[in-house]
């Protein structure tokens, strides 16, 4: 659920909903707002997504989800700054709240009886990049870039990466981008499958705007039952998925290299993890 260091920021207005909705006939954009921060995911925006994934679901006039971040990132993973502070407390409770959020926002968009098209408009790193992975599709930006930088600060990956990943690039790949942490480039998400198709940057908005739709104008029945043949039918599992991750980065949360590995990252320095 790490946040991916990543320099720069961009404000929004005071007041601002952390997800903006938008209707474009058919298809419903839902926009994380939290720009200034990458979109980083605090317990706060995750259940504005969770509820507005919720409320869509069975309005039968939104036939596909447009799921894109405001400003320059799509979502920059955890709030590590929120992370920090909770590690500084043993406050493991707060974590599983947002990972419980997480929770309900993957089963949310596999479950639903209509396509989540993630839209990758920048990076997408930790949890950022497994809320992409829950997504049906995904067309990225050639500014994007993802990575599982989880272990980056000794956490176990969330948000359905350990479901998802496996299944989109095999065990093998899926170990190296766990164990690494190194993010890749949209190009090279595009090879290993993590993407459907990378657009360049100035005709991102567009060729989502066309993709979606495209898809609009499906037949809702058709298109409802090959969803639950490729991703619903596997309830129980992601489910199972979902509350180990849960239990596992709670843990990790709790130990002594996740609290080095979160002093590391705002020390600027390499952590030296211990293995407790």
């Amino acid at each position: 659920m790490n946040e991916a260091a990543i320099s720069g920021v961009t404000e929004k207005p005071v007041n601002a909903p952390l997800v903006v909705e938008e209707r474009d006939g058919a298809v419903l954009t839902l926009r994380l707002n939290r720009p200034e921060r990458l979109n980083a995911l605090n317990v706060e925006l995750s259940r504005a997504l969770e509820d507005a994934l919720k409320r869509a679901a069975p309005d039968d006039s939104i036939r596909v989800i447009t799921l894109t971040g405001s400003g320059r990132g799509f979502c920059a993973g955890g709030d590590l700054a929120v992370l920090r502070d909770a590690r500084s407390r043993n406050a493991g409770r707060e974590l599983e709240g947002l990972l419980r959020s997480g929770k309900e926002i993957a089963m949310a968009i596999c479950t639903m009886p209509k396509p989540v098209i993630g839209a990758v408009n920048g990076p997408a790193a930790g949890a950022g990049m497994n809320l992409a992975l829950a997504c049906d599709l995904r067309i990225a930006s050639d500014q994007a870039s993802f990575g599982e930088t989880f272990t980056r600060v000794g956490l176990f990956p969330d948000f359905g990466g350990t479901y998802f990943l496996p299944r989109i690039v095999g065990a093998a790949k899926a170990a190296e981008l766990f164990y690494t942490a190194e993010m890749i480039s949209a190009t090279e998400a595009e090879r290993l499958g993590v993407v459907n198709r990378v657009v360049p940057q100035e005709k991102f908005a567009e060729e989502v705007k066309r993709f979606a739709a495209r898809l609009a104008v499906g037949p809702p029945m058709a298109i409802r039952a090959i969803k639950h043949a490729l991703f619903g039918a596997e309830r129980q599992e992601l489910e199972h998925a979902l509350d180990a991750e849960i239990q596992q980065q709670v843990e990790c949360f709790l130990s002594a290299d996740c609290a080095e590995g979160l002093d590391a990252f705002f020390a600027k320095r390499e952590p030296q993890f211990r293995g407790s």
